[in-house]
């Protein structure tokens, strides 16, 4: 430890051709008298369950030693070995390409540079726990750098951090950013929009301000002393990753100025700045210290990713941008979609977490029948179980208080927890066994009873298709080039039993030809539950006519309504879990 101690590591980017979409690094190792070190790029972004490779963006590696080259060579995929022959201080250089738009990874061009760390910078192998220094050399012309990185006083864009999880941790972004700043919390927040737009400095200041203070109000503190939101606005942005003291967010630049796009940008904000506590530092176990080199396994991403899903709506409703009815009628909304998902009833939202590596971003046209995503199932999880404890606790207690006590439980033994020790939680607080709740709903895929749970809290909740007889396909489709494709097919529907198959590019029903969409055309929507139709379709430029037996839906179409005649118990399960 003592000659790990004395050993520093510091990075110099800048942008020779930003335009080509490069950041060049030097890399400064000093302090290690070794015959080799092998350095190494991170596979992965915490936060972005999928090894993503970043080295195969890495080009022009080479090392040097008091001006001499040395000799190196590729051990793996992510490492190289640089034969140092125990010299003192070595400098390795690379450049990196970055030309991907996303939260997750580094974008670079002549207006501006996103860098994503993990694709960016590599550590020596085995030291994760030395501090680094970085020193960011803008191209001509930008003039600002914002990071949450620490700055080094009296340098100019330089960065410290205190080890590599931080530096990994912490996205730069470097142009000429508009930026403005509030305080909330007794914290100071930076705003850094890249991409112009029709956006209100002022009533954001305001409103995030508020987000701020409700999640707060959560967990009795704000463990950051500063924090920066860097905002990539677009055409039509999307997105958001949360790290330990900032966040990247992708939005629509001109939707500002509509109550729905600018609810949609405060939704986003409320997310991501939730993973502030839950997930960044409440966490399952197995997500830290990180492993870089390989997938990171955890059962309970329905609680780090669904539970900051189920929030949203909790802050956004406290902080009075959405009425209750609005938010009443989003988790019905969000119960109605997963209820209707065919994968829900094959994968369990624990298995849906630990599979995220292999399928929640590699999806494929079979997905929606085979997999829950663990965002929507865990969001709707962690409304039941706040209904759950709140009815339970006749009002005094709800998930909240779980969470705090979750939180406060991880940062007195500096580690996360088990889905054990979460469930213990659940029961303490609540009073009650929740055995039987995680059988059926989070290694289990039971049907959701959605009318028992939302009548705790006074809210009736109606199936509008119950009773109705209304034929239904099965058939997704997508339009490509004037031709209509079947894109999917939902499991157990008449499409899938009588043999339509993806990418059969469909031709006509009982003669009438498909214009648009298959299912809400007259000589579908006209038939009655078992007419049988004549499918035409060309699969393989072979001409087929298949008959489908027309079957009932079975999608729910889920209504709720606050009941004004709601009992006392009703109201107080309502206001602890929204208000």
């Amino acid at each position: 430890m003592t000659a790990k101690s004395q050993v520093k590591v510091g990075f110099e980017i800048s942008f020779k051709e930003p335009q080509a979409h490069y950041a060049e690094v030097e890399m400064t190792i000093s302090g290690l008298v070794k015959d080799y070190v092998d350095v190494k790029m991170p596979v992965w972004a915490p936060g972005s369950y999928l090894v993503r490779e970043f080295s195969k963006s890495v080009e022009g590696f080479a090392a040097t030693a008091a001006g001499k080259t040395l000799k190196y060579e590729k051990v793996r995929k992510n490492a190289w070995r640089v034969y140092s022959a125990k010299a003192n201080t070595i400098k390795i250089n690379y450049r990196v390409y970055a030309f991907e738009v996303s939260v997750r990874t580094s974008f670079i061009d002549e207006s501006h540079a996103f860098l994503s760390s993990t694709g960016v910078f590599m550590y020596p192998d085995g030291m994760l726990k030395l501090p680094s220094t970085v020193k960011i050399i803008p191209y001509k012309g930008w003039t600002k750098v914002s990071t949450g990185l620490e700055p080094v006083a009296g340098q100019a864009f330089t960065y410290t951090a205190a080890d590599f999880d931080i530096l990994f941790d912490s996205p730069i972004e470097v142009g000429n950013q508009d930026i403005f700043e509030f305080t909330a919390s007794g914290v100071k927040h930076e705003v850094a929009m890249y991409g112009g737009g029709n956006y209100d400095k002022e009533r954001l200041k305001v409103d995030m301000a508020k987000i701020v203070e409700q999640g707060t109000a959560i967990y009795g503190e704000n463990p950051n002393k500063h924090y920066t939101f860097i905002v990539h606005n677009f055409v039509q942005g999307s997105g958001g990753l949360e790290h330990l003291n900032s966040t990247v967010l992708g939005a629509s630049r001109d939707a500002y100025n509509k109550r729905e796009g600018y609810n949609g940008f405060l939704n986003l904000v409320a997310h991501e700045y939730y993973h502030l506590w839950n997930v960044k530092r409440l966490r399952p176990i197995a997500l830290g210290p990180f492993d870089y080199d390989n997938e990171n396994y955890t059962t309970n991403l329905w609680i780090a990713e669904g539970f900051t899903a189920y929030y949203e709506n909790k802050l956004m409703v406290r902080s009075g941008f959405i009425t209750e009815k609005e938010c009443v009628d989003q988790l019905v909304t969000a119960v109605n979609n997963v209820y209707n998902t065919p994968g829900a009833r094959v994968q369990s939202v624990a298995e849906a977490s630990y599979d995220a590596w292999i399928k929640l971003y590699r999806p494929n046209e079979n997905s929606n029948n085979t997999t829950v995503s663990y965002y929507a199932k865990g969001e709707v999880v962690g409304l039941l179980m706040d209904l759950e404890i709140a009815h339970a606790t006749k009002g005094a207690k709800s998930l909240d208080d779980v969470m705090k006590a979750m939180y406060d439980t991880g940062k007195k033994l500096k580690r996360g927890y088990t889905d054990a020790e979460f469930k213990k939680m659940v029961e303490q607080i609540s009073g009650k066994d929740f055995t039987a709740f995680w059988a059926r709903y989070v290694n289990g895929t039971d049907v959701i009873e959605y009318a028992k749970y939302f009548d705790y809290a006074g809210v009736k909740v109606t199936n509008e298709n119950e009773g109705k007889n209304i034929p239904y396909l099965g058939i997704a489709s997508k339009k490509t080039e004037g031709r209509i494709f079947v894109s999917a097919i939902a499991r157990n529907s008449a499409a899938w039993v009588d043999g339509v198959n993806v990418n059969d590019e469909l031709i006509s029903v009982d003669g009438t030809p498909i214009e648009s969409a298959i299912d809400r055309m007259p000589a579908i929507t006209s038939k009655k539950v078992g007419d049988v139709v004549e499918i035409r379709v060309v699969r393989d430029g072979i001409v087929k006519d298949i008959k489908v037996k027309l079957k009932n839906t079975p999608s729910v179409k889920l209504a709720g309504l606050i009941d004004e005649n709601a009992s006392e118990l009703q109201k107080a399960v309502r206001k602890a879990v929204l208000f």
